[in-house]
């Protein structure tokens, strides 16, 4: 179950990010290439960056938290891989959750 997440999670930061991902994935490449480009679009300015966080959800607080540390772009990688990794479980136990009603009553 942990693997197909991660495969998930990894094939959707793929598509959003234009991560160019090995065969075989790890959720430590999958962070090495997001920080990769998390680094870029902070040098590009911080308008489109912060766009950008507040599209995927990324707590304000928990990112102010981590721009004050090292390693900034790594740390930022790993709330984006976070987010991305709740999104997918939520989708998985709202599906499930939505099986199991009553066909009559559903929408």
């Amino acid at each position: 179950m942990q693997n197909q997440v991660i495969n998930e999670a990894a094939i959707a930061l793929q598509n959003e990010w234009g991560l160019q991902l090995p065969d075989i994935i790890s959720e430590e490449e999958i962070l090495k290439q997001l920080a990769k480009r998390v680094a870029v679009l902070i040098d590009q300015g911080p308008e489109t960056f912060f766009q950008l966080m507040y599209r995927l959800d990324i707590s304000e607080k928990k990112l102010n938290g981590v721009m004050q540390e090292e390693d900034v772009a790594e740390n930022i990688a790993r709330l984006i891989y976070d987010r991305q990794f709740q999104k997918i479980q939520s989708r998985r136990l709202f599906k499930s959750m939505n099986e199991e009603v009553d066909p009559e009553l559903k929408w």
